[in-house]
């Protein structure tokens, strides 16, 4: 039987990026000697897209002393240190990979940072393989994202599989214009009223992993 393939979004997916940033901006602020009412802006910029060109402009804002690949690097380490993934969640990543299926991640973002935070959480240890939109310029929701997440993972999107994350448009929209069925990690529940809806909705990963587990259980069921 062929291996299913699921692919996770990274950031608000199976780990939380929104609080992380928002301790990180906190502390930059302070450690930099900043107004209280600066931390707004530092937070919009990082969460917008964080890349060294972001840092670049916050340097330039405030004339701070440090260069640019001092403050990215800073960047980098610093939300590696902040951002966690629950141990059901990697747990279950485990039991995914046990049940037969290829586990991957699909993520937009700066390899720099996305990897940092894969390595810290213990993430990139518990998946066959990652997908970061810098390393071929190719974000999602462009379909070439999720076909080439799919082949680091050792399959193509020809043979199906789902997608999970908590972007409306870039997973559930992406993941499912490049064929694959979509899991929506959405904690209030309330879906974008004029956009199709996913195949699933659920609050958090681990009741996404809990969904395939039983998806693929009763597959087998009915095939055996």
């Amino acid at each position: 039987m062929r291996r299913p393939l699921v692919l996770f979004d990274l950031d608000n997916t199976l780990v939380d990026r929104r609080g992380a940033l928002a301790d990180w901006a906190a502390e930059f602020t302070t450690r930099h000697g900043l107004e209280d009412g600066e931390q707004a802006y530092v937070l919009g910029m990082v969460a917008e897209r964080a890349y060294p060109s972001t840092f670049d402009s916050i340097r330039t804002r405030y004339r701070l002393p440090l260069s640019t690949v001092e403050l990215w690097g800073a960047y980098c380490a610093d939300i590696a240190d902040m951002v966690s993934c629950p141990a059901e969640v990697l747990d279950g990543l485990d039991e995914l990979r046990a049940a037969g299926w290829r586990v991957g991640v699909a993520t937009n973002g700066s390899v720099d940072i996305q990897r940092a935070k894969l390595r810290a959480t213990g993430i990139s240890e518990r998946v066959d393989g990652v997908f970061v939109s810098e390393e071929a310029d190719a974000r999602k929701p462009q379909p070439r994202h999720f076909a080439l997440a799919a082949a680091r993972c050792g399959t193509v999107l020809g043979a199906g599989g789902w997608m999970v994350g908590d972007n409306p448009v870039n997973d559930i929209g992406g993941g499912r214009s490049a064929g694959l069925r979509t899991i929506w990690i959405g904690s209030d529940g309330s879906w974008p009223a004029d956009d199709p809806g996913p195949d699933h909705m659920v609050s958090h990963a681990r009741a996404a992993i809990d969904f395939l587990l039983l998806h693929a259980a009763d597959r087998a069921r009915t095939t055996a």
